[in-house]
């Protein structure tokens, strides 16, 4: 049964990486850019079938670490006068970014989907009743000035609109004392200091909400707006874990490959928690949208950036230059993945 779980995280990480290909596929299509070859997974090919009318090849490798949409052209001269760097540069800029857009619509829509499968328990910003420890007649926040009633507006400089937003923003910064904004009595109020209990995951510490909020009704406004704040938080979750992964706040033991990533999915698909399961779906598809488009070189944020100084000064970067630079970009992104990779697999055990 555990085989089942884990062959099911892998169909989802592979349809991941198919949808974050597919983008970059289906704008060079487009823009009639001669495709070599359509692969989802590296390493050896398992299936292959080349396209009578197209001449594209289509692959299924072993590996589920990657995939990509090889055109002409793409790291070198070519001859086709559909090439890729023969096309505009702002046909090459979207081409690019597809991928990561792609991937980070997808995971907004299905984030659409979950708020509606679960719009019976969203909630608002405003605290309904504190949870005080075991033994104690009050919360921590409770004690800071907080009241019940208090609509919160601000965690620090953040501004919250939703429930799930309120919880993460007091998770990510309540491990020291906070400045909430709240609505109390129609008036603005700014709270100092406002402590909240915390607790330790994987070397790092992280504030905890001690109170619950009041439920929001199900209507189609405020799954749009859950739907909306829910998911550029997601976007903002993953920025703020980076910056706090090269901060030091997080340790490497935080940092996952594609067997810590399937591990957690299997583990989620076996306890049979759909919601929990979607949302884990989201937030893979999204961090793979943002991290590819980050500006390093082999990711298509680091193309992109090449693709924006062509613009800025007309005239493209020397492609021996921009390959030797992808080419490192690549050998220490392949030695990162195989040294988290090693890791995960330790932790297997």
């Amino acid at each position: 049964m555990k085989l089942l779980y884990i062959l099911f995280a892998l169909l989802i990480f592979g349809f991941l990486i198919f949808i974050h290909e597919l983008g970059h596929y289906l704008f060079a299509r487009l823009f009639k850019v001669s495709i070599n070859e359509f692969s989802i997974g590296m390493g050896p090919k398992i299936f292959s079938k080349k396209s009578r009318k197209t001449g594209i090849l289509y692959s299924l490798r072993l590996l589920p670490i990657g995939g990509y949409v090889s055109m002409e052209g793409e790291d070198g001269e070519s001859q086709d006068e559909n090439a890729f760097q023969k096309k505009a540069p702002w046909k090459r800029l979207i081409i690019l970014a597809a991928g990561g857009t792609t991937n980070i619509l997808a995971g907004f829509l299905a984030m659409f989907f979950l708020v509606c499968a679960t719009s019976g328990s969203l909630g608002s910003t405003t605290v309904a009743e504190f949870l005080p420890p075991e033994g104690e007649t009050a919360a921590l926040s409770e004690t800071s000035g907080l009241k019940a009633g208090d609509e919160i507006l601000r965690v620090g400089h953040v501004c919250v609109h939703t429930a799930n937003e309120l919880v993460y923003e007091i998770m990510s910064q309540g491990y020291e004392p906070l400045t909430l904004t709240v609505r109390r009595n129609g008036e603005k109020t700014v709270l100092e200091e406002v402590r909240f209990p915390t607790l330790t995951e994987a070397g790092a510490v992280f504030g905890d909400a001690d109170f619950r909020v009041y439920a929001e009704e199900g209507s189609f406004s405020n799954i749009l707006k859950h739907s909306f704040f829910r998911s550029f938080s997601t976007v903002k979750m993953i920025w703020d874990s980076l910056f706090d992964l090269v901060g030091g706040r997080y340790g490497v033991e935080a940092i996952s490959g594609p067997v810590g990533v399937t591990q957690v999915i299997s583990e989620a698909a076996e306890k049979r928690e759909a919601a929990n399961l979607v949302y884990l779906a989201i937030v893979i598809a999204v961090n793979l949208g943002v991290v590819n488009l980050l500006p390093l070189p082999a990711l298509d944020g680091g193309r992109i950036v090449f693709v924006l100084i062509e613009m800025i000064f007309r005239k493209p970067v020397d492609r021996k230059i921009e390959g030797y630079i992808h080419a490192a970009g690549l050998i220490v992104l392949l030695i990162l993945i195989a040294l988290v990779t090693v890791k995960d697999v330790i932790g297997l055990f």
